[in-house]
């Protein structure tokens, strides 16, 4: 099958507060996409590249090291200004689908609503780490947050997933604030029971978009 041509690089971030299943979601569809001809790229944050996969064991499996929501904070955005650097802007480049496990708008929803840090100072960051890049498509997996932490915690809690549920509300909530900011670019779906119907919306949202930036035969 021949590859198809897009007139851009395409940039999709996939959301969501624990136990929302983004991780497997953005597979299914990096996948999707590939058996479609696509040119795509899958990469996740925090990791995504060898500096970023370090970061990523600090930040989720430092047992017994206290990290500050301000340090939490600055490692993110290490993290992100390195794979923006070394993956993301490369792929955009190339006109490739570039799908992205987390994003900005994680270190809004998390260190910012969940850890209280003042969303300005976290947007001043995320500018300079991002140099003002933006996905063009968001999925925010949307999913209770009691049982989203139960789905999370059956393969073992991480650093963040061990924080308390008053957080992790908090999370939810400011995902939620966002996409009602930013309805054109952030689509919310409810997780539904089983993965294969949440993948079917998931990419009944992104074919509608690619459609837009095909190149004519």
């Amino acid at each position: 099958m021949a590859k198809k041509n897009l007139r851009k690089g395409i940039f999709i971030t996939f959301e969501g507060p624990e136990g929302s299943g983004k991780s497997t979601q953005s597979k299914l569809l990096y996948e999707c996409l590939k058996k479609r001809a696509y040119t795509c790229i899958h990469t996740r944050e925090p990791g995504g590249t060898e500096a970023g996969e370090h970061i990523r064991r600090i930040l989720l499996h430092s047992d017994g090291i206290h990290i500050s929501d301000l340090t939490e904070l600055f490692l993110f955005e290490a993290n992100r200004s390195q794979i923006v650097e070394e993956v993301i802007k490369p792929g955009l480049a190339g006109n490739k689908v570039v799908i992205c496990d987390r994003f900005s708008d994680a270190t809004v929803a998390y260190q910012g609503y969940g850890g209280q840090i003042p969303l300005e100072k976290i947007r001043l960051i995320d500018k300079a780490a991002t140099k003002s890049l933006k996905p063009d498509l968001t999925i925010l997996l949307d999913v209770d947050t009691a049982t989203g932490l139960k789905r999370a915690k059956k393969k073992g809690a991480d650093r963040m997933e061990a924080k308390t549920i008053a957080y992790h509300r908090r999370v939810r909530q400011g995902y939620l604030k966002l996409a009602r900011k930013e309805p054109h670019r952030i689509k919310v779906i409810k997780v539904r029971e089983h993965v294969k119907d949440t993948q079917k919306e998931v990419q009944r949202i992104v074919l509608n978009v690619i459609s837009r930036y095909k190149r004519p035969r």
